[in-house]
């Protein structure tokens, strides 16, 4: 697993026991994980792949809120709090993850303070992201939104150049800000500063990723 997030910050004994206690699942591309509004009955450790956390607007629109790969962990929220899913979870590509009972997971936490630990730092670095996010790019939300796309996009339509990832573009900066669910004026100010601080460089009909693992920080 080339993990990053939850995995990473739990010890290792950690995570033999999420491990042990956990069923492997795979998921097709376009295969939904979890739905917005189920019951939080699992959580899932992305031990291989990518997935894109959506969600539906009141008047049917899809936004697209953040990307998670390997390592991340999804469907938490609910296991703690008892709620309905406030996303759906939707495979990018093949994904491979560890399921575990939300009760379980829950009850995991509450005995072993390492694992509660390693959860909180994640979720205190989602909460950082967001608010670095609001002074880096002027909309924490809106810079999310658009760098989750550009990972969608990378996921599905890059070609590895070297250390870069080239994608082509499938459509017009309007068509893609309202996939976003933002207004193109936002799209193009976020991606202006992403090209400043050299995460990405644009061309006709082309994109280029220079900073995959920057962009993954400010999707999450």
């Amino acid at each position: 697993m080339d993990a990053h997030g939850f995995w990473t910050a739990l010890p290792a004994d950690g995570r033999a026991k999420i491990a042990g206690l956990g069923t492997r699942r795979t998921y097709r591309r376009g295969e939904i994980l979890c739905r917005e509004g189920d019951p939080g009955g699992i959580v899932l450790v992305l031990v291989r792949g990518h997935a894109r956390i959506i969600t539906v607007t009141p008047d049917g629109r899809e936004v697209l809120i953040a990307v998670r790969g390997s390592g991340d962990v999804v469907g938490e929220l609910a296991a703690i709090d008892g709620g309905p899913r406030s996303a759906t979870v939707e495979a990018l590509e093949a994904v491979e993850a560890l399921e575990l009972a939300g009760g379980r997971f829950t009850a995991l936490c509450r005995r072993e303070p390492d694992i509660a630990w390693a959860l909180l730092l994640v979720l205190s670095e989602r909460l950082r992201a967001v608010g670095k996010q609001w002074l880096d790019l002027g909309g924490g939300a809106i810079a999310r939104r658009v760098a989750a796309q550009l990972m969608q996009l990378a996921v599905q339509h890059g070609v590895r150049r070297g250390a870069d990832i080239e994608v082509a573009v499938p459509g017009t900066q309007a068509e893609l800000a309202m996939t976003a669910a933002i207004s193109r004026e936002s799209w193009a100010r976020v991606t202006r500063e992403l090209r400043t601080r050299g995460v990405i460089s644009t061309g006709r009909g082309r994109l280029t990723i220079h900073r995959m693992d920057e962009l993954r920080r400010l999707a999450r």
